[in-house]
């Protein structure tokens, strides 16, 4: 008996974003050491780890049938674009509010990226909100009338430099179109190897002394 598959409706939309991700280990070993934050401050809006993302653009609130039609252009950027090397350091906030953890490696290639998907998105004539891009990885959010714990929990990442990790993958995200309690979810629509990531896929396929690093993607 054949099963249907429900699309969603036209009017559905859902937030999203185009990002790269941090793969497990380099995670595991930021959550390692925000632990005294975790203990300290429960009452922050903590991000999932799941949902640990470095965005690139941010697309905000876009009917689903738009999010979708980004995907074959997005594929095609990354045949030619390289891997990155990254890591996670320190901690920081913006206006008291967000808690970040900051990035650093080939910031260079990780703006022409950004540049290269935002053009790529105005391109599709997909209107998003246009804000300067400030790579970090956001960790949490105050409550209301909470000024203290965000800069307090930043200190706990003073010293912090995470191992460098390679970014190998291009992800469109998006939340979760139905609805439910608590906060939003999200999760990869699609995601794409950049071309050293390729190429080393390829080499793996060519023969057993072929050999390549390979994280696990976040």
């Amino acid at each position: 008996m054949k099963t249907s598959v429900t699309e969603p409706p036209q009017t559905a939309t859902q937030h999203a974003f185009i990002a790269l991700a941090p793969p497990d280990g380099a995670k595991k070993e930021l959550a390692a050491a925000l632990s005294p934050a975790y203990a300290a401050y429960p009452d922050l809006r903590w991000n999932r780890i799941e949902d640990w993302h470095i965005t690139l653009a941010f697309l905000g609130e876009l009917p689903v049938r738009v999010v979708q039609r980004l995907r074959s252009p997005l594929a095609d950027l990354t045949v030619a674009r390289p891997s990155l090397e990254l890591a996670l350091i320190g901690g920081g906030h913006f206006d008291e509010r967000v808690l970040w953890s900051g990035i650093e490696g080939d910031l260079g290639q990780l703006h022409d990226l950004a540049d290269a998907v935002r053009a790529l998105v105005r391109d599709c004539e997909v209107d998003f909100p246009e804000r300067p891009l400030r790579p970090h990885l956001t960790l949490a959010r105050a409550r209301r009338n909470d000024n203290a714990s965000v800069k307090a929990a930043a200190a706990c990442l003073d010293g912090f430099t995470g191992r460098p990790w390679q970014a190998e993958r291009l992800h469109l995200v998006g939340s979760t179109t139905r609805g439910h309690s608590g906060p939003r979810r999200y999760r990869d629509i699609d995601a794409w190897p950049l071309a050293t990531a390729r190429l080393g896929q390829a080499a793996t396929r060519s023969g057993p002394t072929a050999q390549r690093f390979s994280p696990d993607e976040g």
